[in-house]
């Protein structure tokens, strides 16, 4: 609590009170009080500064340069009205007058100068420029940041609350460098007040003390000097503080870890730099001429450091290695058995592609691809193997290739350093013309530079390591029933068992072996739907064998149970595009149904039954160009039958039946299959 009324009323209180300082005349006690405290937190500012780990975590820096601008200011003000009216401002500024001078009034107005320049020229001007700069990039790298969040958003790596705080952080770090931009301009102006202040103390304080006060020119010239040099020191020592303080922020770059570690971790990184330093520095103690002692004892801590830094990381690197196990022989038995392994789920890369997968190398195809698991779990309803990542020297470069079971399914480009634009009317766009290897558009690689002018083009531009994320994904979900095995099956009983024990308990009862229900969450997952709500299916399960065991008529019950589920992943705002059968069709379709040991099948002749396919597949391929994702519906008992034979045609056209949908969608349909002719 006392902290939040701190905050509430105590700063703004302090600023109003800045305010007041420049019109309200001050005790010299207070002004040395309030002296000490300006330099104490310019002190506390630079620290800060120097600890910070991201230019987000001070982001009230912008609007504190104000204030501390504003103070001193204030504070100069009432130094000089005392000075003006006293001849005298209290014990610290005489002291700072009294320390610099040294007894020669030269010295301390050239000591003076030099802080100024040092002040205005070099650091504020630095320090304006880099922020000027920063904000321009920060600008202008904004829509590109938010391309790779909504990648990583679209391949799962990221859920909505981190993307929200992502582009949260964008803004906030673009509103920054624009502050800073702003407020570099009050540490210059600050400067030129200094100057201003401190020649009409000099002028002012010299007339006043030979008109007024009677002083001669000398006692004049002695005692306003001082008091106008120590003015001018106790401000512009806080200001010098915060313009470098001001240097640290805007050149700060985005790392873990706060300045004194970087700057140890990377001189650590280049130790052997820093003893041939040493010996150099040590080796101009052979220069005729030359004072030896000096470079020698500078030399030698340098070459003392080079050797500490390369201890302490030999240090650092001795209990990783000594907890490394060691690994076995190449021709051990563990290591054969384990070579011989056939993986589930591998991605192969080719050579120049291992600096995705090496992290060390800024690489972080490993992270995404372990967020991908997660994804596809709460989206499948099922955990997929891990996925084997490696190279493989035989893949041609900038390649890679994904295998499932040990045979090859997918393979595609990805070009280290460049970005793939995907897109029509990428005429005007510098690159290489390829096809997007997921869904088979047309796209370009581009050099990585070239990234805002193929966005500008109305490209959707994704980096390498999500573009073959995006493509695992896809393969995943393609063969999630083939990678879903017999011991997976069984921790799914098992989890459901500790929530939900009487339905397992009804499923062991009516004899559902692990086979039979792996077999029904294998065909389920086949046709992309999410095996999530396993109670539900486990109790249609349940009821379903106790009239009949056949895998076809299974399956169609869990879909129908899971219907309004099913419908709704397709829907987009409760409104389902739908491609439907003409009566004709459908009543034809009824009648050749036939079943046999495998399932139902459609007796048509092959030439309908090839128009048939055709005649959806373009029904749904003028849908998709409209930007719809349609599905096609039919009646229940024909469903089955009727998506393996237009599955060859139309992979990604669902096909649902009549019952599976849900009251609360709306229908809008995209087109009519007839054969001859098709109505839309």
């Amino acid at each position: 609590m006392p902290s939040r009324r701190l905050a509430h009323y105590g700063v703004p209180i302090a600023v109003l009170c800045a305010v007041v300082m420049v019109v309200v005349p001050l005790p010299t006690v207070l002004v040395s009080i309030l002296l000490a405290g300006n330099i104490t937190f310019a002190i506390v500012v630079l620290l800060t500064s120097m600890y910070v780990k991201r230019v987000l975590d001070f982001s009230v820096f912008p609007s504190l340069l104000l204030v501390s601008t504003m103070f001193r200011l204030a504070l100069n003000v009432s130094v000089t009205r005392l000075v003006l009216l006293h001849g005298y401002a209290g014990s610290v500024i005489e002291a700072f007058g009294h320390f610099v001078v040294g007894g020669s009034l030269v010295v301390g107005l050239v000591v003076f100068a030099i802080i100024i320049v040092i002040q205005y020229v070099v650091i504020t001007n630095g320090a304006g420029r880099v922020a000027e700069v920063s904000a321009r990039f920060t600008l202008d790298a904004m829509p590109g940041k938010q391309m790779a969040i909504d990648a990583d958003l679209n391949a799962g790596l990221i859920n909505q609350e981190e993307a929200r705080r992502r582009r949260g952080e964008i803004a906030q770090e673009a509103d920054f460098y624009g502050a800073m931009d702003g407020a570099s301009k009050f540490v210059k102006g600050d400067a030129v007040a200094a100057i201003f202040i401190t020649i009409i103390n000099l002028i002012g304080g010299l007339a006043i003390g030979m008109i007024q006060r009677h002083l001669s020119i000398g006692n004049a010239v002695n005692t306003y000097s001082i008091l106008s040099i120590g003015d001018g020191l106790t401000s512009q020592i806080p200001a010098l503080l915060t313009s470098i303080s001001t240097g640290l922020i805007v050149t700060r770059a985005g790392t873990d870890s706060d300045m004194g570690t970087d700057l140890l971790t990377q001189l650590g990184a280049q130790r052997r730099a820093v003893r041939i330093a040493g010996g150099g520095v040590a080796a101009l103690a052979l220069v005729p001429g030359l004072p030896k002692v000096p470079f020698l004892l500078v030399g030698g801590a340098v070459i003392y450091l080079g050797t500490r830094l390369r201890s302490a990381d030999a240090a650092s690197a001795e209990p990783a290695a000594s907890g490394a196990p060691p690994a076995p022989p190449p021709d051990s038995p563990e290591a054969l058995a384990r070579d011989m392994r056939v993986d589930p789920l591998e991605l192969e890369v080719a050579f120049d592609l291992v600096e995705l997968v090496d992290a060390s190398r800024g690489g972080d195809l490993l992270e995404r691809v372990r967020a991908l698991r997660r994804k596809m779990a709460l989206d499948l309803g099922v955990v997929i193997p891990l996925v084997r990542t490696r190279d493989n020297i035989d893949l041609p470069a900038s390649s890679y290739a994904i295998r499932v079971l040990g045979a090859e399914v997918a393979r595609g480009e990805a070009h280290p350093g460049q970005v793939l634009a995907i897109g029509e009317h990428l005429e005007g766009l510098p690159g290489m013309v390829t096809t997007e290897p997921v869904f088979g558009l047309s796209a370009k690689w581009a050099p990585l530079a070239l990234r805002a002018q193929a966005e500008m083009a109305g490209a959707t531009v994704v980096d390498p390591t999500s573009m073959i994320t995006t493509h695992l994904a896809e393969v995943v979900r393609k063969h999630a029933g083939r990678l879903l095995t017999r011991s997976d099956t069984k921790a799914l009983v098992d989890m459901v068992k500790r929530n939900d024990p009487t339905v397992v308990e009804e499923l062991a009862t009516a004899q559902v072996s692990l086979a039979e229900l792996q077999r029904v969450l294998r065909d389920l997952l086949d046709e992309g739907v999410a095996i999530r709500d396993l109670g539900r299916i486990f109790e249609v399960l349940t009821e379903k064998v106790r009239t009949t065991r056949d895998p076809e008529a299974l399956v169609e019950a869990c879909r129908q149970a899971l219907g309004p589920t099913i419908a709704a992943s397709y829907a987009l705002d409760r409104v389902l595009p739908v491609i439907t059968l003409h009566p004709s069709i459908e009543q034809m379709l009824m009648e050749s149904l036939k079943s046999n040991d495998t399932g139902t099948f459609l007796a048509v002749e092959p030439a309908r039954a090839e128009q048939l396919v055709l005649t959806v597949a373009q029904r749904a391929q003028e849908a998709e160009q409209l930007g719809d994702s349609p599905v096609l519906l039919c009646a229940a008992p024909v469903r089955p039958a009727l998506r393996r034979l237009v599955h060859t045609a139309a992979p990604r056209l669902p096909v649902l039946s009549y019952a599976e949908l849900g009251s609360e969608l709306r229908l809008e349909t995209k087109g009519v299959v007839q054969l001859g002719h098709a109505t839309v």
